[in-house]
């Protein structure tokens, strides 16, 4: 395969204007962004002077993004765990830059990997949060995208898409899923390697103003990471999501119906955890996105029940899901539920 070269290519990301300084030890705790239209220098405290650091915290907001979190998300307790202690580091940071402290700026581009519907981008969208509360980036948005987003289909389409992409991305996340179809090791023609390379400088000289995650399979990003050691090099967090347990899957269920105001009879509860039961062992079960399906096809089957209905409804019917709504899937025929 035909390799760029970075410092001559003309498409490289160096001779696009991100408009951004390049990376290095940040005195006090500068090089954070805060507020772009204020050139004050902070004032630096005295050596005996004291920080209060659940002050900082509060006056931070993270506290509200860790409780979303929470909410969005059964489980997964080692991941919040990490997106805990990355919080904790750029608090202290800021805290040692309040004394004059040179604060190296931590490289936060990390790799999700795990099955489909196991919370990656929801966690991502939290951490661009975080992150941005943290003023660790001005912006702190997510931007999604797949190799098409990024590889275009003829020379000197890719170097355009991927610098487009990027410049959306810059002051937030960079969400890259099923990233290892960037690299087509049997295709001496495809451009991904091209966008590879794009990213890799920008992941590098660019740090301070954008964070890339990489998503996908483990085994198959192991796979992408070996055939690409520059890319690996500069993930700095290998975050793998684990499948959901029967137990986990039952209490998204329950949490998703309460959300769209229903509710389970006693009946339909256990109904549904057989359902799940069934599913988990049949092909392309996808965790908390196949829950989400299926509690959506038993509210099509719960209103076609109310539609049929001969006599008025109350609000208790028009809310409760009984075990037929979920019993009529093809999971209880030895179908799969797709």
């Amino acid at each position: 395969m035909t390799r760029s070269n970075p410092t001559s290519d003309p498409a490289a990301p160096a001779r696009v204007g991100f408009g951004m300084s390049q990376p290095g030890r940040n005195p006090a705790g500068r090089g954070m962004p805060s507020d772009p239209d204020d050139d004050t220098e902070p004032e630096t405290l005295p050596p005996d002077a004291r920080v209060d650091l659940a002050k900082e915290r509060a006056a931070t907001g993270i506290d509200e993004v860790f409780d979303a979190l929470d909410t969005d998300l059964v489980g997964l307790d080692p991941i919040k765990t990490r997106i805990r202690e990355i919080a904790a580091l750029l608090l202290v940071d800021r805290a040692r830059g309040k004394f004059g402290l040179s604060t190296s700026r931590p490289n936060l581009h990390m790799s999700f990997t795990g099955s489909p519907g196991t919370g990656k981008t929801t966690v991502a969208l939290r951490m661009a949060e975080v992150l941005h509360r943290l003023g660790y980036l001005r912006r702190g948005h997510l931007v999604a995208v797949t190799r098409d987003d990024l590889v275009g289909q003829y020379v000197g389409h890719t170097a355009p898409k991927t610098q487009e992409v990027l410049k959306r991305a810059m002051g937030g996340v960079l969400f890259i899923d099923e990233a290892y179809y960037l690299y087509r090791s049997d295709n001496e023609r495809d451009y991904g390697q091209e966008a590879i390379e794009i990213l890799l400088q920008v992941m590098e000289n660019h740090r301070e103003d954008l964070v890339v995650i990489l998503a996908g399979y483990k085994d198959r990003m192991d796979w992408f990471f070996q055939s690409n050691p520059g890319m690996g090099s500069r993930i700095a967090h290998h975050i793998d999501f684990p499948d959901y347990t029967q137990e986990e899957l039952e209490a998204i269920g329950k949490l998703m119906i309460k959300t769209e105001g229903y509710a389970f009879t006693p009946e339909a509860r256990e109904t549904f955890k057989e359902y799940l039961e069934r599913r988990r062992v049949q092909p392309r079960f996808a965790n908390a996105r196949s829950v989400r399906n299926a509690i959506e096809r038993a509210r099509l089957r719960h209103a076609n029940r109310m539609m049929a209905a001969t006599e008025a409804v109350s609000k208790e019917d028009l809310t409760t899901l009984t075990p037929e709504d979920f019993a009529g899937s093809r999971v209880f025929t030895n179908g799969d539920d797709t």
